[in-house]
């Protein structure tokens, strides 16, 4: 038996008036999808547990069935791990977005947060940027890594575990000064840091060519999401089967590495709109055609369109997602001379209205070839939530597909 898992970060959203008062799902032309669908057990599933806070780590670590009451502990040491980064057990893992404020007013307390992506900065000049950073604001206890995009890691020994941080992409468009680490909360070296990094940033050569070019500049490091080194269960030992993990996200490769799959990097894999979509519907093929039973694909795409209010774009990625990565992908199955299943489903929604994530059911559908099985005309969230089919428990549904 072979398992293909598709995650369309972020694909759920409410209905939208520019779309004819319909959501990107039900916008999308995504034929296999709906045809799968048509055929499959089909339904809505709760993966951020009631009082976590929706982020993709909590959200996948439910999809790839470990409860993240036990195991979710912070996004960063898993993206440590990704990029290759031995944690010491004194050390505290932290995000470090570098991220877009306004130039004025002249306090950095009264910037406004215009983008937590920096119109999704190229690898490259993010890599100049961290330099710079670790260069002035480095030290024996402090060391910055680079990641991808605007995704980066901050290794601070001996630093608060624990400390509640704001989340960049929940305050697009709000002023800073309420969502900076406190004093009074043991934040201000955070704040420090932070603060610090904007003087350093904001004329940076890399950014005063962005600017040039029509580009927001990077100009701020942003913490948040901090922990320590992670542990989960070994996916082999649990359920029986070779796992492999492909996504552009350091998160989602540390998660799989975490449990003891095999990451597969994709050469163009941006975590945005703009992906090697056809690199990645290979690379699963490849990862079948190589031996392993469990193949677990995350696309991006959809989640930043709605983190940066993108509706056209969130209904395209969409649509390239069934096209270049399901459709290739179930045709090799077809194929293999083994049966298979497929589950598709997003982590958690991502709505465009206020671009960030939200911990409402998303929907799925349950594909098994040779078995047909009552499922719905058109897979959006109104005909999931219509089968009356729902999982409470989001790290209880790779059982059903696997048992």
């Amino acid at each position: 038996m072979k398992y293909l898992v598709l995650i369309p970060d972020g694909m759920a959203d409410e209905k939208i008036e520019a779309l004819g008062n319909k959501t990107p799902m039900e916008a999308a032309d995504k034929p296999t999808m709906d045809a799968l669908a048509k055929v499959s057990t089909v339904g809505t599933v709760l993966n951020v547990p009631v009082g976590m806070v929706p982020e993709s780590d909590t959200a996948n670590m439910a999809i790839l069935s470990f409860d993240p009451k036990v195991y979710s502990h912070g996004r960063s040491p898993l993206e440590a791990l990704s990029m290759g980064l031995d944690m010491a057990d004194d050390e505290v893992a932290i995000r470090c977005n570098v991220v877009t404020l306004s130039d004025e007013p002249e306090e950095y307390d009264d910037k406004t947060m215009l983008d937590h992506s920096a119109d999704e900065i190229t690898t490259a000049e993010a890599d100049e940027l961290i330099r710079a950073l670790d260069a002035e604001l480095g030290d024996e206890i402090r060391k910055f890594h680079t990641g991808v995009s605007y995704r980066h890691c901050l290794i601070w020994k001996n630093c608060d575990e624990h400390y509640d941080f704001s989340r960049p992409h929940d305050i697009i468009g709000r002023k800073i000064k309420d969502y900076l680490p406190k004093a009074e909360n043991g934040g201000a070296e955070f704040y420090e840091l932070m603060k610090k990094s904007y003087d350093i940033l904001n004329r940076h050569p890399v950014n005063e060519a962005r600017r040039a070019r029509g580009l927001k500049p990077a100009n701020s490091a942003w913490l948040w999401s901090p922990g320590k080194k992670p542990q989960l269960p070994n996916f082999r030992d649990k359920w029986g089967i070779d796992g492999t993990v492909i996504s552009a996200v350091d998160l989602i490769k540390g998660i799989g590495l975490c449990a003891g799959m095999k990451s597969v990097d994709v050469e163009g894999a941006t975590g945005n709109v703009h992906t090697n979509y056809d690199g990645k519907a290979q690379a699963a093929i490849n990862a079948f055609r190589d031996g392993a039973d469990f193949v677990y694909v995350h696309v991006e795409g959809p989640d930043e369109c709605g983190h940066r209010a993108e509706t056209e774009n969130k209904v395209l990625s969409i649509e390239l997602i069934d096209k270049k990565i399901l459709a290739p992908v179930y045709e090799y199955l077809k194929g293999c001379g083994e049966d298979f299943k497929i589950l598709l489903l997003p982590d958690h929604p991502t709505p465009i209205r206020i671009r960030t994530h939200s911990s409402d059911p998303v929907p799925f559908f349950l594909y098994e070839s040779g078995k047909t099985s009552a499922g719905v005309d058109g897979f959006c969230e109104d005909t999931a939530r219509a089968t009356g089919l729902y999982i409470p428990h989001g790290h209880t549904l790779l059982e059903n597909m696997i048992k």
